[in-house]
């Protein structure tokens, strides 16, 4: 799995202002450069291209680009509005952290920083024809760039927002995080099946800190580990809620009985205000499903989006359902962290439980549900069908209860003897017949 300083600097990655430094430093590179390689620009030539066109350039360039950046913004900002009040104030930071936004927003903003230091640099009067024909060059790759931003910006405003872009985005995540667990499924370390039963003699490292985990070191556990020869037992899994005293771990120190630091093992902890999608599928789960509930309110009442959500989720777990249920040696990197597996159970209360809830009296949601589940338990075995037919079964009485037309519970009730226990059906048939 990906040690803390990787998930850092992937965090620092998606920073905006970072795209922005880029053009900072191009023009300073630039200036800089044309200095330097003015000697070898004949003389003659500057004055056949027109060198003097730059500054110009530069201040058209200037100008535009700042009531373009202003223009997007306005954009960008409209677009949070819109995903916090129609699909879900969780799923903003997925647009905020969008690369084509970024890419876009840091090209017009470092368009207009190169601009301003193209500017300084040509007032200082150390540049002659030769330097700036060089960065007049620089400035036509530039323009080029922005045409090119330009057109890519016009063809995102129309899906920037939108709930369906929204909820692409939210799926992707899931989907990323679902599939890093199915090639770690207990993040590279040794499956702890019951995180309730430790060892008598492991001592226990609770946390000093309050919020989110939002990220797992596991090597740098597993590095704690080999210097005492010790086991360490993960309690507290991304995506936990911890305060100060809560139980984070548990330890069995090694054979001389020398403890690891409790400092050391909090360390591999990254704790936020908020959970992070990269670790914690179940929070992106759970990000999705808040989408299909807030288009069940009665404010929206879109029964079209839910829908969407839940073949959304069933595609995601599908990938989840289809996986090789064994650990396979190769899976476990860090040999003495145990680490809770992820249940397939929470998946699916995640998932679907709030959709049963908020959808309990709508056919058309029902009916999707239980086909969801059915789908799911068709590919698996064990604990995920056992789980899906339960929770069918839950969804089925809480509707049947709920329903105002009789022949929506009849409907439903057909739907979900057809599905999960067809071996009922078939003497009737045969009866009848």
């Amino acid at each position: 799995m990906m040690p803390r300083w990787r998930w850092l600097l992937l965090q620092f990655s998606r920073k905006l202002w970072l795209r922005a430094s880029f053009f900072v430093v191009a023009g300073v590179v630039s200036a800089v450069a044309s200095l330097i390689l003015a000697p070898y620009i004949p003389y003659d030539f500057p004055g056949k291209i027109g060198s003097d066109a730059v500054v110009d350039v530069l201040k058209i360039m200037a100008s535009s680009m700042l009531a373009v950046t202003t223009f997007s913004l306005g954009v960008m900002v409209q677009a949070y509005s819109a995903a916090t009040n129609n699909v879900t104030p969780r799923a903003t930071k997925l647009i905020m952290e969008d690369h084509t936004t970024q890419n876009v927003l840091g090209t017009f903003i470092g368009s207009f920083l190169f601009s301003l230091v193209g500017i300084i640099a040509l007032s200082t009067g150390y540049f002659g024809v030769q330097a700036r024909l060089i960065l007049f060059g620089v400035t036509i790759l530039v323009v080029a760039l922005i045409v090119i931003t330009l057109l890519r910006w016009i063809e995102y405003l129309s899906r920037l927002g939108r709930v369906a872009e929204t909820s692409q985005r939210v799926e992707e995540a899931v989907l990323n995080a679902l599939n890093d667990r199915i090639d770690a499924p207990c993040l590279g370390g040794r499956p702890l099946q019951d995180p309730h039963c430790l060892p008598p003699e492991a001592y226990l490292v609770k946390a000093s800190r309050t919020g989110y985990v939002q990220h797992l070191d596991i090597k740098a556990l597993q590095i704690c580990a080999d210097e005492q020869q010790a086991e360490i037992f993960v309690i507290a899994l991304p995506g936990t809620f911890i305060h100060s005293g809560k139980l984070i771990a548990a330890v069995v120190p090694g054979p001389d009985g020398q403890r690891v630091s409790s400092e050391k093992i909090e360390e591999a902890y990254t704790v936020g205000n908020e959970r992070s999608f990269d670790q914690d599928p179940r929070f992106g789960l759970s990000v999705l499903t808040e989408i299909g509930s807030r288009a069940l309110s009665p404010a929206l009442n879109d029964s079209g989006t839910a829908i969407d959500i839940i073949g959304r989720l069933t595609r995601v777990l599908m990938a989840w359902a289809g996986r090789d249920r064994g650990i396979a040696a190769d899976h476990i990197l860090y040999q003495r962290v145990y680490v809770p597996p992820l249940r397939d159970e929470d998946l699916l209360d995640d998932a679907f439980r709030p959709l049963i809830r908020d959808g309990v009296a709508l056919l058309e949601i029902q009916l999707r549900l239980q086909k969801a589940l059915a789908a799911l338990a068709s590919i698996t075995n064990g604990e995920l069908r056992a789980a899906a037919s339960r929770l069918a079964l839950t969804a089925h009485e809480a509707a049947s209860s709920a329903m105002v037309l009789p022949e929506d519970t009849e409907r439903l009730r057909v739907e979900y003897r057809a599905v999960w226990q067809p071996a009922e059906r078939t003497p009737n048939k045969s009866s009848t017949a």
